[in-house]
């Protein structure tokens, strides 16, 4: 009997959100953006097609103290025309999804898998807010953070620096990071991509 052949994760869909407050229970999603790479890390789309969304806030909508103050510039593009309702930032992000991913797809292990940087938090208000986009994707996560703890405890060395543009476009495919639109959604998937391609090429040589 032949051996298996071992399947390999369909693409994957990097996801970042900021929130409305740093209580989840209690947050709304503020803006998403959304990168789909293959296995390899390269983009499976034009860099044209990155989504980065600013979700609208309704009149009288409050967010946190801490995000305003963080975050202001964010907040007001949120009370702008050009801000997007949760379901249209759903239906987009589905849309994407079906282009350049395959999905729908009956089969759980043809799924995308979500993938980022402490991405349970983005998952867990991603389920609530944008089913079309969760019911989308495989149940397991690509979490950049897990190899950054191994790195760190198993290979004994210094985590990658996420604030050196430097080695941002070194290691991002395609580079092209601006420190100008530092740590919104979008820069902050592109950090991430970058981060797992610096711990994987440094994993596979020690």
């Amino acid at each position: 009997m032949s051996e298996k052949e071992l399947k390999k994760t369909s693409a994957y869909v990097w996801f970042d959100a900021e929130f409305t407050s740093l209580e989840l229970d209690a947050a709304r999603l503020l803006q998403v953006a959304v990168i789909i790479t293959d296995n390899e890390l390269n983009r499976l789309h034009p860099e044209s097609a990155d989504l980065n969304l600013c979700i609208r806030l309704e009149e009288g909508e409050q967010v946190s103290a801490w995000v305003e103050e963080n975050l202001s510039g964010l907040v007001a593009q949120c009370r702008t025309g050009g801000a997007v309702t949760l379901e249209e930032a759903d239906a987009r992000i589905a849309a994407m999804l079906d282009r350049y991913a395959g999905t729908p797809c009956a089969e759980m292990s043809d799924r995308p898998v979500l993938a980022g940087n402490s991405v349970h938090n983005d998952w867990f208000l991603m389920r609530r807010f944008l089913p079309q986009f969760a019911g989308r994707l495989h149940y397991r996560l690509l979490d950049v953070s897990t190899l950054k703890i191994q790195w760190m405890d198993w290979v004994g060395r210094e985590p990658f620096d996420k604030e050196s543009i430097e080695l941002l476009n070194q290691y991002c495919p395609g580079g092209g990071i601006d420190a100008a639109n530092a740590h919104d959604a979008l820069f902050d998937i592109k950090a991430s991509i970058a981060e797992l391609a610096f711990y994987r090429s440094g994993l596979t040589t020690n």
